[in-house]
């Protein structure tokens, strides 16, 4: 498992088995998830695809009561995974890190609640999927603007496509306090 600086973010290496009909590899499995500090039952899994590289999701999150945890995982392609810390008492408040998360690698990474996330594809035809704990509720979406410079992220690749939504996400301000 890789080390975060981010209390609660974990790295997850896959084991992968394979044989002469291909591959296999859990992606969810509640025995070892528990071991990590998953607690929760799995309320909603999403698969997306993002066809271009360059192309930046996030940084999404959910208020409370409806602050989630997340495992996410790339099953095709590649990507630059993010979580910034949006815990407002944490010591890390509004720290980010960037992981890649690729088919090769088989990484998965667990998000606690008090995370945004989000992430750039590296390459055209990425493939993901999200195990949830919470159920998505459209009044509790939140999300920061992946450009902002208060963040500082450091994208690898110039930043491609991105949905108006994101894009004009506003700025953090005094007034951000975090969940």
């Amino acid at each position: 498992m890789v080390k975060s600086k981010l209390k609660g973010i974990r790295i997850i290496e896959r084991n992968n088995y394979n044989d002469l009909r291909g591959d296999f590899s859990r992606l969810f499995c509640s025995d070892d998830m528990d071991k990590h500090g998953w607690k929760s039952p799995v309320s909603q899994v999403n698969f997306s695809s993002t066809s271009n590289a360059k192309t930046i999701r996030g940084m999404h999150f959910q208020h409370r009561p409806n602050t989630e945890m997340k495992i996410v995982c790339c099953i095709k392609g590649s990507i630059f995974d993010v979580i910034v810390d949006i815990r407002k008492d944490s010591k890390t408040f509004l720290h980010w890190e960037g992981y890649e998360l690729s088919e090769s690698n088989r990484r998965s990474i667990l998000i606690p609640e008090g995370f945004a996330h989000g992430f750039q594809s590296l390459e055209n035809g990425v493939e993901m999927i999200y195990f949830n704990s919470e159920k998505y509720n459209e009044n509790k979406d939140g999300g920061l603007n992946p450009t902002d410079p208060k963040l500082g992220i450091i994208w690898p690749l110039p930043i491609g496509i991105m949905s108006e939504k994101d894009r004009l996400r506003p700025y953090l301000d005094v007034n951000f306090e975090g969940i």
